[in-house]
């Protein structure tokens, strides 16, 4: 099996993939989700990622429908201790914000959907700068004590605040955030590596990132000349555009060809390799698109690799 990843101080032990459950109840209905979902497991997958919001910008959805449809997957199959759930708070149209109240009100929510009794990372999915970082982490402390929540982290989230709420809870003895999920791969490296990464390693907090492959630019079918059928097409396809994309591009079928592997996995490879990152996210909305992201369990590059993708990408 697969060696699992610590995700930073917590006794959470992922695998290096962590499969983005965005598409469930959105581009994948409920048995393509089923399907995914098995195929990831089966993979020795782990560790899936959704929030109380997905996915609301669909006509006819009121978020949650991601949740709803990785709670009944759980419940059919019967592995909940098996499986690493994260989720978020913030953003469902009905739990907006982070006041103590909201954070309490929405783990609820979620519980029902997931239909269980416990979330094992729990994201505040983006910042409210005008609410204390004090009733942010009490709330969640809260929950962490009531055993409904056994870890919390944050993402979209600046430095400062992340530090403030880091000292904080130090300073109180409080839950602290184990895990950052910041905006980071190959064709966007600022603002994590700067303050943020400097930070989540004195603290060692585990990275996870999202966008892990630029909305799909980073599986390499954006090419000049080419029309691909995706929701995320428009802004996958403008990395295409900029030098650093066509260096990136360049750099990555390289060493793809080199490895006999697809791009994507080169790709998730190399943030997969990179300081403070334990497992990067990334969707699937069919089985056959799943290989490409588990296989960078197996995929080790050599640092010259990992240096000519730095060197692409800077």
């Amino acid at each position: 099996m697969t060696s699992l990843r610590k995700l930073g101080n917590s006794d959470l032990e992922v695998f290096p993939l962590s499969l983005g459950g965005n598409v469930f109840g959105w581009t994948a209905d409920e048995a393509a989700s089923f399907a995914v979902l098995d195929a990831y497991t089966a993979a020795g997958g782990n560790f899936v990622d959704t929030a109380d919001s997905y996915s609301a910008w669909v006509d006819g959805n009121e978020g949650g429908e991601s949740e709803t449809v990785l709670g009944k997957w759980v419940k059919a199959r019967g592995n909940r201790a098996d499986v690493v759930i994260a989720t978020k708070v913030s953003q469902h149209p009905e739990y907006r914000g982070l006041s103590a109240a909201n954070i309490k009100a929405a783990a609820d929510a979620s519980l029902r959907r997931l239909d269980t009794d416990y979330i094992d990372l729990y994201y505040t999915h983006f910042d409210q700068p005008d609410v204390p970082v004090e009733e942010i982490i009490g709330a969640l402390d809260e929950l962490v004590r009531s055993g409904k929540v056994r870890h919390i982290a944050a993402s979209n989230i600046s430095a400062e605040r992340l530090e403030a709420s880091l000292a904080f809870s130090d300073r109180e003895g409080l839950a602290r955030y184990v895990a950052l999920q910041p905006h980071y791969n190959l064709v966007s490296r600022d603002p994590y590596e700067s303050d943020l990464r400097d930070l989540a390693e004195r603290a060692g907090l585990a990275a996870v990132p999202y966008y892990a492959l630029a909305s799909g630019f980073l599986t390499g079918k954006y090419r000049p000349g080419t029309t691909v059928d995706s929701p995320r097409a428009e802004g996958a396809g403008k990395y295409l555009e900029t030098e650093r994309g066509q260096k990136v591009l360049a750099a990555l079928d390289e060493i793809a060809q080199a490895h006999d592997v697809p791009v994507a996995t080169v790709a998730l490879a190399w943030l997969a390799a990179q300081p403070t990152v334990a497992a990067p996210i990334a969707s699937a909305r069919t089985v056959e698109q799943l290989p490409a992201l588990v296989g960078v369990a197996d995929l080790n590059l050599t640092e010259t690799e990992i240096a000519r993708l730095t060197e692409a990408s800077a």
